[in-house]
């Protein structure tokens, strides 16, 4: 399909028109394999043309003129981009959760309309909205793959609305929302919210659990891009996920202002210089100090810390920058975070994970009440250290995980951390607030020998990786927070050679190489000579 468009629109627009239609495709597919199970049922009183004979399915209805099987009949008429727009608005106005969500330019002048019949023909043979495929998440799959290809294609502006897929699971293994209320201020395309929802689908137990589980989450957001906000709309409603999304610019017109949220994940842009910081100096949020007007770091940070619930826990994207920068009053926003305890873990990132950017990030987890855990479905916590309520209590202490080794290369530009990776940081974060971790990560890899699963306080610090640090070494350092200045260096494994004799045979290699380094040097020198360049 993208090739079928390319060459007749860039990337930034032909996103739309292919996203559109496997919406379109998704929703009539699910559409006709309801009808065709009402039809069956025609003599015990189904309706196949009542709308909530859908509804009650949580199938969207598709009228007459929206259903695929019409559209696909007049894919190369000339009039098929004003019959997919028509089909659009249909859906939307029988639709209102939809309203205002679905693109409706097929017909401009722009759009070639042969190249728009050959991607409906396309989509016409990938069945992709029914049972069996909606169980598999097909459509879900295709529009990560799109919105990360997008993103690929378009560079910093197309990372605006997509978080690789490895960093937000990362983000939602760690902070486990199995149930309250979810918020991310700047969600783009919902990618957090729908990986939310895949982490409680994948550990939920019993035939009930997945309903219950699922219920318990309130989803709120808000993204300023509207064309994104859109995105974020269609990629829940593909899912079923009910969720506010609201569409404005955060800091100034914040639509969840009363929210307390229980858990909060977010990739906001790093570094914006032109947020509007100079009209919002006496702003309620900034309560450990006003953000300087030309960066936006510190004040995504308090905007953060402002929703957080009482008990509530945040994980966040930031560049590495916001761990050490003392410029325009950073530094001392950051010794006000720390001093009040906010500071639960640090992860420095490895690079080229991200297609916005190639500058490098950091993960920040903010927790309001350190002392305890919350009440989690399916975690057990038990032995000495722990308080009341489960877990160890972590006050006065932060926990530094240095990853910048891990992941692996999936094209020449861009890395990804593996489901290995991201159990061994989530496992050791858990393991180091107490938590049952199933399964334990390997030996030496943030847990302590002879400790496994359900006893809870099966942390130890690994050199090179992880240190669980008083707030007295962090005051050392000048409240910065990068985790290599606490892990320290990787322990090296004795080969078991002596020293002298590894030395003595050190030593020779190196006259040797100093002998060829020479005969390389002469030879250099000789040909330089023969070509007229010589002294």
């Amino acid at each position: 399909m993208a090739d079928a468009l390319r060459g007749s629109m860039d990337a930034a627009e032909y996103k739309h028109v292919v996203l559109g239609l496997l919406f379109l495709k998704y929703i009539s597919d699910a559409f006709e394999e309801q009808r065709a199970r009402l039809d069956a049922e025609r003599a015990e009183g189904a309706d196949p043309e009542d709308p909530d004979e859908y509804r009650a399915q949580s199938i969207f209805w598709v009228p007459p003129e929206a259903r695929w099987a019409h559209l696909k009949a007049q894919a190369r008429q000339s009039t098929i981009g004003q019959l997919v727009d028509d089909a659009m608005a249909g859906i939307e106005r029988d639709n209102p959760a939809l309203k205002g969500v679905l693109p409706k330019d097929y017909a401009r002048p722009a759009l070639d309309k042969t190249r728009l019949g050959l991607a409906l023909d396309l989509i016409s043979n990938i069945r992709i909205g029914d049972e069996a495929s909606r169980a598999r998440d097909v459509l879900g799959r295709v529009y990560e793959y799109f919105l990360s290809q997008f993103a690929s294609a378009e560079g910093k502006k197309g990372g605006e609305f997509y978080t690789p897929r490895c960093v937000v699971k990362l983000l939602v293994e760690m902070l486990e929302p199995y149930r309250g209320r979810v918020y991310d201020p700047c969600c783009g395309s919902a990618g957090m919210f729908v990986q939310s929802v895949e982490f409680i689908r994948a550990h939920a137990n019993g035939n009930g659990g997945r309903a219950k589980a699922r219920a318990d989450i309130s989803v709120y957001g808000q993204e300023s891009n509207y064309t994104t906000w859109r995105l974020a709309r269609m990629n829940l409603a593909i899912r079923g996920i009910d969720g506010q999304i609201a569409h404005g610019d955060t800091f100034h017109h914040d639509r969840h202002p009363d929210l307390k949220a229980d858990f909060i994940l977010a990739n906001p842009p790093f570094n914006i210089s032109d947020w509007g910081g100079e009209r919002l100096r006496d702003d309620k949020r900034w309560q450990y100090g006003t953000p300087p007007a030309g960066n936006a770091n510190f004040a995504w940070v308090q905007h953060i810390v402002h929703h957080l619930a009482p008990a509530g826990v945040a994980g966040f994207v930031l560049a590495n920058g916001s761990m050490s920068s003392n410029q325009s009053g950073e530094g001392e926003i950051r010794k006000q975070l720390i001093e009040a305890d906010l500071v639960d873990c640090m992860v420095a990132l490895p690079g080229q994970l991200f297609y916005s950017t190639q500058i490098p990030a950091c993960l920040w987890f903010l927790r309001r009440d350190k002392s305890k855990l919350p009440s989690l479905p399916g975690r057990g916590a038990g032995g000495e250290g722990l308080d009341a309520h489960g877990g160890t209590n972590r006050r006065g202490h932060v926990l530094f995980i240095d990853a910048r080794k891990l992941g692996r290369m999936v094209d020449r530009t861009h890395r990804e951390l593996t489901d290995e990776d991201i159990a061994r940081i989530a496992d050791t974060y858990h393991a180091w607030r107490g938590e049952t971790v199933t399964p334990p990560p390997p030996l030496g890899e943030g847990r302590g020998e002879g400790q496994g699963r359900g006893e809870g306080i099966g942390y130890a610090d690994v050199p090179g990786f992880c240190k669980s640090a008083p707030l007295d070494e962090v005051r050392k350092h000048g409240h910065v927070l990068t985790p290599g200045r606490y892990v320290g260096a990787e322990a090296q494994e004795d080969d078991g050679e002596p020293f002298e004799e590894k030395m003595q045979r050190l030593a020779a290699q190196l006259r040797e190489e100093q002998v060829e380094a020479a005969k390389l040097d002469a030879a250099i020198a000789a040909n330089l000579k023969e070509l007229g360049y010589g002294r």
